[in-house]
């Protein structure tokens, strides 16, 4: 292999709620795709943000992630926050959203609204759920934390919609009140 080419990785792993999967580069996570009906359609969906990516075992830091991700999706409380991501070709609104959604702690959550007033846009709360649908970093990047106005749970791109963001914050509601002890502390770093 040429030393100038770049390996693209792909992986698909398992979670409480499905097959999940995740692409990487050099420069970090690329992208993380929910459970897909079939496991070709979650290859697909990676392959599609990562041409010519191909399938491999994922280094440390992005097994790191991904067990992370799977902690968080069985109920287990643990911080992504750190998850180093490749946002290159992110426009600087969307990145900017994707920068206040990875602030939301599992268990809470903000409006479209208050995502929009935190990037000092305070009109452009529509704006932001469309920037959260293309988010390419599920989980990673909560978009699924980030709710409607009035007590809605908004819209969801991932398969299943709605019921897929309601599942998610279920499943990391029962963290909500309580605030971190010291054993959580060591289950996030």
């Amino acid at each position: 292999m040429n030393t100038t080419e770049v390996t693209i990785g792909v992986a698909l792993f398992e979670t409480a709620i499905g097959r999940c999967g995740v692409a990487w580069g050099a420069s970090g996570i690329r992208s993380v795709r929910l459970p897909a009906p079939r496991d070709d359609l979650t290859r697909s969906q990676l392959l599609r943000g990562a041409p010519g990516a191909r399938e491999l075992p994922p280094p440390p830091t992005v097994q790191r992630t991904i067990d992370g991700i799977a902690a968080l999706l069985a109920g287990a409380p643990h911080d992504l926050s750190t998850a180093k991501l490749d946002m290159a070709g992110i426009a600087p609104f969307d990145r900017s959203v994707y920068e206040v959604a990875r602030t939301i702690r599992p268990g809470e959550t903000l409006t479209y609204g208050e995502v929009a007033a935190r990037i000092s846009e305070p009109l452009e709360a529509r704006a932001v759920g469309t920037a959260l649908a293309r988010n390419p970093f599920a989980i990673v990047v909560p978009c699924h934390r980030v709710v409607a106005a009035g007590g809605k749970l908004g819209g969801f791109s991932a398969p299943g919609g709605a019921a897929t963001k309601a599942r998610l914050l279920s499943i990391e509601r029962p963290h909500a009140d309580q605030p971190p002890s010291l054993f959580d502390a060591a289950a996030v770093s």
